[in-house]
């Protein structure tokens, strides 16, 4: 049985949903960390055809996109939508309103639905998977997080979330403050994500589609400049859980205007960079997953600013 008994609206009337514990009444202010209220701020509802392909495979994954994330990463691809200190893109949706548009995309094909950055409203996350199910849909549910979550929040999904799919960003205690404002990162997301480990093991099972109906993916987006960050994110993965693990590892970053003068993080990343992380991962014996091309900064630069879908033209 789940013990999502413990993440029920409630909650937010004194809100601890992630690591930070604000504990503020997101039903009267939006004065915590992430300045959420209590209700649902939505980015965008689209058919995600770039996920692993496993996930996306030909009709995309049905991804709820939560506004004004949990983590302030200065370097943040989908910064229209995520920052808590600026005007940001986002539509104030009743839970019938999202749950109608996740029907016309479950409709049109696609089997599974994603919630991204949703570690500040898995209260609301939970009414919209009952909500889905009580209406006849049953698709595989995915939780797609940047790993800054509690345990006690990974523990309530059990049964409940088919898939995780969470960020491993950092084991340097100093930079996941200074680019992420996310104090004792390393320690947090080792917890929870060992917590999803023990959930789902290593395995992923996959649907006779070739798509993923359960199991546990971990990303790990390359910075340049922070190779030994990565390097240290690997060797964690291998040593609290296991190189036999899925690994989705990704090349993608590019910089926005954001970190322009960011002595690292200004630029893309370097093919010698890439290239000492992949021996990393090759010396430590994983096997299992993806692996990004340099080319991939091109194609992964969404756009949520008067745009029906972020991802496409």
């Amino acid at each position: 049985m789940s013990e999502r008994k413990g993440f029920s609206p409630e909650i937010l009337q004194e809100c601890t949903c992630c690591p930070r514990h604000c504990r503020v009444n997101r039903y009267t202010t939006k004065a915590g960390y992430c300045k959420s209220g209590a209700g649902l701020s939505i980015g965008s509802v689209c058919a995600h055809r770039g996920e692993e392909p496993v996930i996306s495979g030909t009709h995309g994954v049905c991804n709820i996109f939560f506004t004004r994330c949990n983590m302030q990463c200065i370097y943040c691809q989908n910064y229209d939508i995520s920052r808590t200190d600026a005007p940001i893109h986002e539509v104030e949706m009743s839970l019938e309103e999202l749950v109608e548009q996740v029907e016309h995309h479950l409709q049109s094909g696609c089997k599974s639905v994603g919630f991204v950055s949703p570690s500040h409203y898995i209260p609301q996350m939970f009414q919209i998977i009952d909500r889905l199910k009580s209406r006849g849909y049953n698709p595989v549910f995915i939780y797609n997080s940047n790993g800054y979550d509690t345990m006690d929040a990974i523990k309530a999904m059990k049964g409940v979330i088919d898939v995780y799919l969470p960020d491993f960003k950092y084991t340097d205690e100093q930079l996941a403050r200074q680019v992420s404002h996310a104090p004792h990162y390393p320690e947090i997301a080792v917890a929870a994500i060992g917590e999803m480990f023990r959930q789902k093991g290593a395995d992923i099972t996959l649907d006779e589609e070739g798509l993923i109906t359960s199991g546990l993916i971990i990303r790990h987006l390359v910075l340049p400049g922070y190779i030994e960050n990565s390097k240290g994110v690997l060797r964690h993965i291998s040593e609290h859980f296991s190189p036999d693990c899925y690994l989705s590892l990704m090349s993608q970053y590019y910089p926005t205007p954001h970190v322009a003068t960011h002595r690292h993080l200004h630029r893309r990343l370097q093919p010698d960079e890439y290239d000492e992380v992949l021996d990393e991962l090759d010396r430590l014996g994983f096997h299992r997953g993806w692996i990004q091309q340099l080319e991939s900064a091109e194609h992964y630069q969404p756009h949520f600013f008067n745009k029906k879908h972020p991802f496409e033209g």
